[in-house]
């Protein structure tokens, strides 16, 4: 599984093609389209087309919380926050081979997760972002910490846990000490896509 992930950002579907455009050619292998509060015919455009753009540059395609357009447009997968239904049901809708993400904020959340056997976990926030409303407590670098330290003194296996929230390209060293296996990057790659070239030059990618 790739290790770092753009989450789309923009208002409109023109900026969201476009950001997500220069994400792929700056080398990103793996996009989640997340446009909240969008109306639906924009979306299912956006999603469409991001696909096959997608598809071309061999790249992951997900999208955020859409279970049923995943389905439709047959994307990689979908991503789940908290409040966005059950990953045991969008498992049974889309089959064993896509992939399933889910958004975790405390250990309880993360042992959830590991239950419903979701590919992937998206912990955080790391920090404030200003890209998502309603956020859940910060985490910091000694919320990841103490989660994984919970886990080992569980004998738990790591799942495959992604940093979220205010990621830059500085984070990286200490989630990797932390023991964090990816990232998901939404504002940094959105304002300067060139720096997918420095994240994919670090040896966690």
């Amino acid at each position: 599984m790739e290790k770092l992930q753009y989450i789309s950002q923009g208002s409109t579907r023109q900026e969201q093609e476009q950001n997500i455009h220069k994400a792929l050619d700056n080398g990103i292998k793996w996009v989640q389209i997340r446009w909240k509060n969008a109306p639906e015919n924009e979306l299912i455009n956006l999603c469409e087309t991001s696909k096959q753009l997608c598809s071309e540059y061999q790249s992951i395609c997900i999208i955020n919380d859409h279970v049923q357009l995943t389905k439709t447009i047959d994307a990689d997968g979908v991503h789940l926050g908290l409040n966005d239904g059950s990953i045991e049901e969008a498992r049974i809708i889309l089959g064993d081979n896509k992939i399933i993400g889910g958004t975790a904020n405390t250990l309880s959340d993360v042992l959830q997760r590991m239950n419903e056997s979701c590919n992937y976990i998206g912990l955080g926030p790391l920090r404030f972002t200003s890209t998502k409303e309603k956020l859940s407590p910060i985490l910091g670098f000694e919320g990841y910490q103490k989660i994984i330290d919970q886990l080992h003194e569980k004998s738990m296996e790591i799942p495959k846990i992604f940093a979220i929230g205010g990621v830059s390209l500085e984070d990286i060293q200490t989630l990797q000490q932390i023991g964090i296996y990816g990232v998901a990057v939404s504002g940094q790659i959105t304002n300067q896509p060139s720096i997918i070239n420095e994240f994919k030059a670090l040896s966690m990618f």
